[in-house]
């Protein structure tokens, strides 16, 4: 009988539970999270997630690695189309997007294969209002001459939902201007080598981008350029003298119908550089990485390399965003006409 006793005593010791074998193993220890990113290498829109990426994987439990995979075209598109249905929603694919794609559903282009309210918000790293710079050996020196010119300048566009397309086209619609766009660049920069060779004269895109990097930093220094006008509530410091998109409105008298259109596809520029998971991700997942984006983007770590590169922090939260794609997503059947319009349909 004691025997038994210490046999049982014996086994109840082996098998007692062990706090540190209890305590779960983080789901995301030894894994590599892959950020989509629907731009080429070195453009602006790459430029973000790649600074992300560097910091992110420290503030996520387990500590991650995390790698970017570049799938560019059609203005964010492919890559686009790509991160809603084919990444797994396992929490490790996530997307870099670019912000103005709802345009395509809006319109119901049937090349959109996405649902941009069932995309998983995590967060964008800065609100991107735009501007037009123009080659400043042209005519145009102002917006004004854009307006009066018998000949419309030549603005280089990726695609329909990148704001080197529809700005121009918006402009058109509220103030009368004229420009002939010319699509089907891959990507930014090779708009900005196309008006180095004298190909196109302008291109409209984000203020960020044109304050983060070359070429834009030496065409500033040999005033290679001009900028026209920026989009925003406020002037940007640093374009002290550049009409506000809304300023021309007022002063064009834009109609209202115009003005409800610029709402819409102006909110583009909320969305900035937007971090999505497809749809079906976990939700202990989606709060795990949330929380690791809004941990990350006030990283001082970060902000200091961030501020060493010239990129603009901005950030808005995945519930922001969020709430933005629902309000995009209900515009009018008068703006869906509209928007369809802007992009050509």
């Amino acid at each position: 009988m004691k025997r038994l006793t210490f046999v049982l005593f014996i086994l109840s010791v082996l098998f007692l539970p062990r706090p540190h074998l209890l305590a779960q193993t983080p789901f995301y220890q030894g894994k590599t999270i892959t950020i989509i990113t629907a731009a080429k290498a070195g453009d602006t829109y790459d430029l973000y997630p790649r600074l992300v990426a560097e910091f992110m994987g420290r503030h996520i439990p387990g500590n991650p690695n995390i790698i970017i995979q570049n799938v560019a075209g059609a203005a964010g598109l492919i890559g686009t189309n790509q991160v809603y249905n084919l990444a797994k929603p396992d929490g490790l694919s996530l997307g870099a997007i670019y912000p103005a794609l709802y345009f395509e559903q809006l319109a119901k282009r049937p090349e959109a294969k996405f649902d941009w309210t069932k995309f998983i918000w995590i967060g964008s790293t800065v609100s991107s209002n735009s501007h037009m710079y123009m080659r400043a050996d042209t005519p145009y020196k102002t917006i004004e001459d854009v307006r009066s010119a018998a000949t419309p300048p030549k603005c280089g566009a990726t695609g329909v939902t990148s704001s080197a397309y529809y700005m121009p086209k918006l402009l058109e619609d509220a103030i009368g201007t004229k420009f002939e766009i010319v699509s089907g660049y891959v990507a930014g920069s090779d708009i900005d080598l196309a008006v180095e060779r004298g190909e196109v004269q302008c291109r409209a895109f984000t203020i960020n981008a044109f304050f983060s990097r070359e070429p834009f930093i030496t065409w500033r220094k040999k005033n290679f350029v001009r900028v026209l006008y920026q989009t925003g509530s406020k002037r940007d410091a640093r374009l002290k003298d550049v009409p506000l998109f809304t300023e021309l409105m007022d002063k064009y008298k834009t109609a209202e119908s115009v003005r409800r259109l610029a709402k819409v596809v102006l909110a583009a520029d909320e969305f900035g550089r937007p971090i999505v998971f497809p749809p079906g991700v976990p939700a202990d997942r989606v709060k795990i990485i949330r929380d690791a984006f809004n941990k990350t983007i006030n990283d001082p770590a970060l902000l200091a390399e961030a501020e060493k590169r010239r990129l603009d922090i901005d950030p808005e939260t995945g519930e922001e965003l969020d709430k933005l794609a629902k309000e995009v997503m209900t515009a009018t059947p008068d703006i869906i006409e509209r928007v369809k319009k802007l992009i050509g349909m």
